[in-house]
């Protein structure tokens, strides 16, 4: 599913405006960006958390010719899911 379809999605089942439901979903995953990008974490009981960890800088390999190189330190964003989206999954 892309975020057009989801938007078709949330506008069918909340009987709302795609033009309303794309609002939703902006502000939603927009929300959730500002507070990853603060270091905050992001919890939805039962579906899911996201959080940002820090990847140390390290050594790597260019495939095509062997040669190290140095892969920089960046944040990663992590998503654990939730006990009631694993076990919806898991049935």
């Amino acid at each position: 599913m892309n975020k057009s379809e989801l938007i078709d999605a949330i506008a069918a089942d909340a009987g709302i405006s795609k033009a309303a439901a794309k609002k939703a979903l902006e502000s939603f995953l927009g929300n959730i960006e500002g507070t990853l990008k603060k270091g905050g974490r992001v919890s939805l009981v039962g579906f899911g958390s996201w959080s940002v960890s820090n990847r140390a800088a390290r050594d790597g390999r260019n495939p095509q010719s062997g040669a190290t190189i140095k892969i920089a330190a960046k944040n990663v964003v992590k998503f654990k899911a939730g006990a009631e989206l694993e076990g919806a999954l898991n049935k």
